[in-house]
C-alpha cells in the first residue's frame, strides 16, 4: 500500500526539473544554493495542534506547511524545498492530507521533494523546509536593542476567536464585550484563520530589506513570543498597545496563539513604512519600544502578562 500511495502523491506534484530528483528515491537531490540558507522543522499532531472534529484533513495538510513556512518568514526567508513524513494516517487519509500539503505548497512556492510514511497510534505530520534569504543576513530573535521600536504585521486572536467559534462555545461576542454577534464575514474570516493560517512570507521580507533588527512569529502567543524576543535580546519591553482583530477577545490576541503575525523590531519606522509601501503590504502596527532594562515588561505602564501555550513533553 505505501508505494501505491507514494506514486499517486508523486503524480499529483510538480515534477522534478532536469538534474534533480525529488519525491520516490532514498533522498532528494537538488541543487545547492550560493546564498545563507535557512532549515526549519516542525510537525503538527492531531488533537495537538489542530482538532479533525472542526477542521477537515486538507486544512491539517496545510497547516503543516503553513506552519513550517511561517518559521522560514520569522528569518526574513524564502522557502525552496520541504520534506513532508506522515505517521497514523490511512491511504485515502494520507490523499485528503495531501491535496492540503498542495495547495500550501503552491501558495508558499515551496517544493515537495520527499519524505516517508508510516504507521502508528498517532496522526501527525512531520515537514521540513529550506530556504534562503536570497543574500540578506537572517533575522534572530536576539538583534533587538534599546530604543527599537516593536511592530506587529497585523491584528492579533483571529486563531482563538476561530477555534471558539468552530467548537460553537456559548458567550463568543465581537470583542469580548457581549454586546452583539459577530457578522457572518468576521466569522469566516476568524474561522479560516484557525483552519489555514496564512504565513507572513512577504512581510517578512520587506522587514528584513528594511533594516528589522529581530524577529519571531506567533505560534504560541503575541506576549509569549515577544517575551522570547525580549530574552534573546536581552532588552525590556515597554508596551503602548495590543491590537485585536474584530471578533477576537484581548485575551485571544495576548495569548490565545497560532495567529502566525511577525513580531519585529527596528530603529527607523519611516523606513519600515516605505519598504511595506513599496511592496504593496499593509502597514505594520507599532506597538512598543524596546528598554534598556532586560526585567522590563510593561503595557500600559503596568505589568505585562505572560500567557500562551506550552508544549507538554
Amino acid at each position: 500500500m505505501e508505494f501505491a500511495v507514494i506514486e499517486h502523491i508523486k503524480r499529483g506534484m510538480v515534477p522534478a526539473p532536469k538534474g534533480e530528483v525529488w519525491i520516490g528515491d532514498d533522498a532528494a537531490v537538488i541543487k545547492c544554493f550560493t546564498e545563507v540558507e535557512l532549515f526549519a522543522a516542525d510537525l503538527v499532531v492531531a488533537g495537538v495542534h489542530a482538532d479533525l472534529d472542526i477542521v477537515t484533513l486538507e486544512d491539517f495538510g496545510w497547516k503543516a506547511i503553513a506552519v513550517n513556512v511561517s518559521d522560514i518568514a520569522a528569518m526574513g526567508g524564502v522557502p525552496s524545498y520541504a520534506v513532508v513524513s506522515i505517521a497514523g494516517a490511512s491511504a485515502s487519509e494520507i490523499e485528503q492530507m495531501y491535496r492540503g500539503i498542495k495547495e500550501a505548497s503552491e501558495e508558499y512556492g515551496v517544493q515537495v521533494v520527499g519524505g516517508d510514511l508510516s504507521g502508528g497510534r498517532e496522526l501527525l505530520i512531520s515537514v521540513a523546509v529550506i530556504g534562503t534569504t536570497e543574500g540578506r543576513p537572517p533575522l534572530l530573535r536576539s538583534g533587538a536593542r534599546p530604543g527599537d521600536f516593536i511592530f506587529v504585521t497585523g491584528p492579533l486572536g483571529s486563531s482563538a476567536a476561530g477555534l471558539a467559534l468552530l467548537r460553537g462555545q456559548q458567550g463568543f461576542r465581537q470583542g469580548g464585550s457581549g454586546d452583539g454577534s459577530v457578522t457572518p464575514e468576521v466569522a469566516a474570516k476568524l474561522t479560516d484563520a484557525y483552519r489555514r493560517p496564512k504565513a507572513r512570507l512577504a512581510e517578512g521580507v520587506a522587514a528584513s530589506r528594511a533594516g528589522a533588527s529581530a524577529m519571531i512569529d506567533i505560534s504560541d502567543g503575541f506576549s509569549a513570543d515577544l517575551n522570547h524576543l525580549a530574552d534573546d535580546s536581552h532588552v525590556g519591553v515597554e508596551l503602548s498597545a495590543v491590537p485585536v482583530a474584530p471578533g477576537a477577545t484581548f485575551s485571544d490576541a495576548l495569548g490565545g496563539g497560532e495567529d502566525y503575525e511577525l513580531i519585529f523590531t527596528a530603529a527607523k519606522p519611516e523606513e519600515i513604512f516605505a519598504e511595506f509601501e513599496r511592496a504593496g503590504l499593509s502597514p505594520p502596527l507599532v506597538v512598543g519600544t524596546c528598554s534598556q532594562d532586560p526585567s522590563r515588561r510593561t503595557l500600559d505602564g503596568g505589568s505585562l502578562p505572560i500567557i500562551g501555550w506550552e508544549h507538554d513533553l
